[in-house]
């Protein structure tokens, strides 16, 4: 069978669905995965055939409000820029729905990532073919985002339009993959995910893919206590060089050590520290379970190993879902979170020294006896993936 998958955003976005078409490849399929062109490499080192979809993705990480300040500088209105914000999404619409009507030709079967699932579900009607959304965090934290939502809503309902299909996205039903564990959300699952429907609970889907640096890593780890890890994904930080300086304040004055992840921040100009180990990236199945502690942004990803890891954490929360996450892992008694912004060296001293109690490790462990395996996580999907296909092709 011949799939397609369509994945927008940072490495959070991209993996789950990365993943998915992994073990839809070892099965012997014919995986294409679509997403933006700094995410091409990231695709091609876990083996897939990787297409370039929508723009540098980089340059896209700002709420729908600074969006609209982007566009037009100066303008203290934003609801004035609104038919510019309109005819800004629209356009990436369709040439994203261009892109896709055309790479989804021949295809057996679509799996989209939640921002791209209008997009996709357009293609797929148009071409006669199943699609299958893959969501990492709850739908409703995104349609929460009114003004957003709205444009995009619109803007997709124009590309049906365009496709010749009527009726609109609304109206649209197809199977809603939550890739988390049901646990971790911070109340009811009927509170967060529609009822009814199909919207299977699979747990997080990650790549494990092994990085240069975990071996050197993990011997700097083995050469002390076991550190307390540091990781905020892909989000652009204010100031790299000073969130290394705060983080290495606060692990000597509780006498510990620690390992940031830097990600995609540019880090050559923080000074070193001895008791803080500064690496680009790490593979979190690898080097989670060999730390105490992780302070995390919340990322539905990071904050999903660092359960499995069986260890506290601390989030410390930007924007869309990781409040949901923080949430979450609070009801659990896994750890604490704070947002980011308002966060001091203070406060995150006081914050790991809680976290960092006998009482957040024991429940830290019982949780991740109760998180779902990634293995599992992924066989289950693919095997959605291909009972879609198959019920597809009997239509």
């Amino acid at each position: 069978m011949k799939f397609l998958l369509v994945a927008y955003g940072s490495r959070g976005d991209v993996e789950p669905c990365a993943s998915v078409g992994q073990e839809l490849q070892r099965r012997g399929h014919d995986v294409q995965i679509a997403l933006p062109p700094n995410m091409i490499g990231f695709a091609e080192s876990a083996g897939l055939a990787a297409v370039s979809y929508g723009s540098d993705s980089r340059e896209n990480m700002n709420p729908a409000v600074d969006l609209v300040r982007d566009l037009a500088p100066g303008i203290q209105n934003p609801v004035a820029m609104l038919p510019r914000l309109l005819e800004h999404v629209s356009q990436t619409k369709s040439e994203k729905t261009a892109a896709l009507t055309t790479l989804a030709k021949g295809t057996d079967a679509i799996l989209a990532g939640f921002n791209e699932q209008g997009v996709a579900a357009n293609v797929a009607e148009y071409h006669g073919i199943p699609v299958v959304g893959l969501h990492y965090f709850p739908a409703r934290v995104y349609s929460s985002w009114g003004l957003f939502s709205s444009i995009t809503k619109q803007a997709e309902d124009a590309q049906r339009l365009e496709l010749g299909l009527s009726g609109d996205t609304g109206a649209q039903e197809f199977p809603e993959i939550q890739a988390y564990d049901e646990l971790c959300l911070p109340g009811p699952a009927a509170e967060w995910v529609e009822p009814g429907g199909q919207r299977p609970f699979v747990g997080a889907l990650t790549l494990d893919q092994p990085v240069g640096t975990d071996d050197d890593v993990l011997s700097w780890i083995a050469s002390g206590t076991p550190p307390i890890y540091f990781g905020f994904g892909s989000t652009p930080l204010p100031s790299p060089a000073e969130t290394i300086a705060v983080l290495s304040a606060a692990c000597a004055r509780l006498g510990e050590r620690g390992v940031f992840c830097s990600g995609p921040n540019d880090v050559a100009d923080a000074p070193d520290f001895d008791n803080l180990k500064v690496v680009s990236a790490v593979n979190h199945a690898a080097i989670l379970p060999a730390c105490r502690a992780a302070v995390l942004h919340g990322g539905a990803g990071t904050t999903a190993a660092a359960l499995r890891a069986g260890i506290p954490m601390l989030i410390m929360w930007f924007w869309l879902d990781q409040p949901v996450w923080a949430a979450g892992i609070e009801r659990l008694k896994v750890g604490t979170a704070r947002e980011f912004a308002v966060s001091t060296l203070d406060s995150l001293t006081a914050d790991l020294r809680l976290v960092l109690t006998p009482e957040y490790a024991e429940r830290a462990r019982e949780v991740a006896a109760q998180m779902t395996k990634p293995a599992q996580s992924i066989t289950v999907t693919a095997d959605l993936m291909e009972e879609a296909a198959r019920e597809g092709r009997r239509v």
